[in-house]
């Protein structure tokens, strides 16, 4: 779909490579530029020198031709921006002091380039006193964010979320951003800044807990699985040992469904859950009740009588039962990547799917300046003069 668009991305660890990656599976042309150390995610599992690969760094920069550029030297900055000549989209996530001491910040960029469409990707946003703070999603998504708060249960100690959840999704809103701009820029002539934050996109993500708070001044604490409004949208185990997930609709009959599931269809004659508002008050006995159910029966055996009764249902799933999950296989959820060798693995596939469109193979990530001579020939630089800039360290 993005055959024909060239993305620049001058980023490191996650959002900001993750959402170049994306555009580079949907066809765009992507230039990963890095520093002479390289972007921090190269180093996941230096210290596990008997792994051979590095399944974090390859995931956020398969398709992607890298170079090395310092841009602290005016040769480096200088063929930065012819490089970004031609391009469509710029991404970074530099900070941004750091970008307009190299006078690579939007206005400088945008005078030279005004079709350029730049893209910061940030912690907290490009205003405020905030601007310059380092961040990961783990601080600014999760906890500054609020997700944390409405996702952790009252009197249970503060969690991190896992690597990562945050940036992917900051990284959607930053490919959804940019696309809109090009898309503008068809009408206008004239390329534009984009900005996308963690903080925002928590805030965002949140949006139900948000509206609530913005709305009514306030939102109700997130509760234990024993102790919710709705002790049907919950967790119950199977004897197997797997948590199957339950949630509850409007207007459905889910109460019917659920209580046969788990071989109990007499709970519903009970009148201490004749109403909703009685499951409510006496939630721990019916849980009680409902994990005696379960906890009775298998996996399959649960899930073919919540799938026959109509209910929302899931396992909890770790990453290696998701890797053998047939309803992820058959969603399309893995995407096969082949190495400079020709030997191929499966990674996450990209989050949206094309109908009619085969899955393509995509080329694994790029090693270390490995197309930096290529990709300054095609900036214009003759052979004498990138064997220069390599000679003054200003490319690698």
């Amino acid at each position: 779909m993005l055959e024909g668009l060239k993305v620049v991305e001058f980023s490191t660890y996650v959002a900001g490579p993750s959402a170049a990656m994306v555009m580079a599976d949907w066809g765009a042309e992507v230039i990963k530029v890095e520093s002479r150390s390289g972007d921090p995610t190269r180093h996941t599992f230096s210290a596990s020198p008997h792994l051979k690969h590095n399944p974090v760094f390859e995931f956020e920069n398969r398709g992607k031709r890298g170079v090395v550029l310092d841009i602290s030297k005016p040769g480096g900055r200088d063929a930065l921006v012819r490089i970004l000549k031609d391009a469509d989209i710029f991404i970074t996530n530099l900070r941004p002091r750091a970008l307009k001491r190299a006078k690579l910040d939007f206005a400088s960029v945008h005078a030279e380039l005004p079709r350029l469409i730049y893209c910061n990707v940030t912690g907290y946003g490009l205003e405020g006193e905030a601007a310059d703070m380092p961040a990961f999603d783990i601080a600014a998504f999760w906890s500054r964010g609020g997700v944390a708060s409405s996702t952790i249960p009252r009197g249970v100690e503060p969690f991190p979320i896992g690597p990562g959840v945050g940036d992917e999704i900051c990284a959607l809103a930053t490919v959804s951003a940019a696309l809109a701009a090009v898309n503008e820029r068809a009408r206008t002539g004239v390329g534009r800044q984009i900005e996308t934050s963690l903080l925002r996109t928590g805030v965002f993500a949140n949006g139900w807990n948000t509206a609530i708070q913005l709305r009514f001044g306030k939102v109700a604490a997130t509760r234990s699985r024993r102790e919710l409004f709705n002790p049907l949208s919950n967790y119950w185990p199977t004897a197997d040992g797997t948590w199957v997930c339950t949630v509850t609709r409007h207007g459905a009959d889910d109460w019917a469904g659920i209580t046969s599931a788990a071989g109990l269809p007499q709970l519903m004659e009970d009148p201490r859950f004749a109403t909703p508002r009685d499951r409510t008050q006496n939630a721990a006995a019916l849980i009680d009740a409902l994990d005696d159910g379960f906890s009775k029966l298998s996996l399959a055996e649960v899930g073919a009588r919540l799938t026959a009764g109509d209910v929302i249902w899931a396992p909890m799933q770790n990453p290696g039962q998701v890797a053998g999950d047939p309803w992820a296989q058959a969603a399309g959820c893995f995407t096969e990547v082949e190495e400079d060798n020709g030997e191929r693995y499966l990674a996450p596939a990209g989050p949206a799917r094309l109908p009619g469109q085969p899955e393509s193979v995509k080329r694994t990530a790029p090693g270390l300046g490995q197309h930096t001579r290529q990709v300054l020939a095609e900036a214009g630089y003759s052979a004498a003069e990138i064997e220069a800039l390599i000679a003054d360290g200003s490319a690698v």
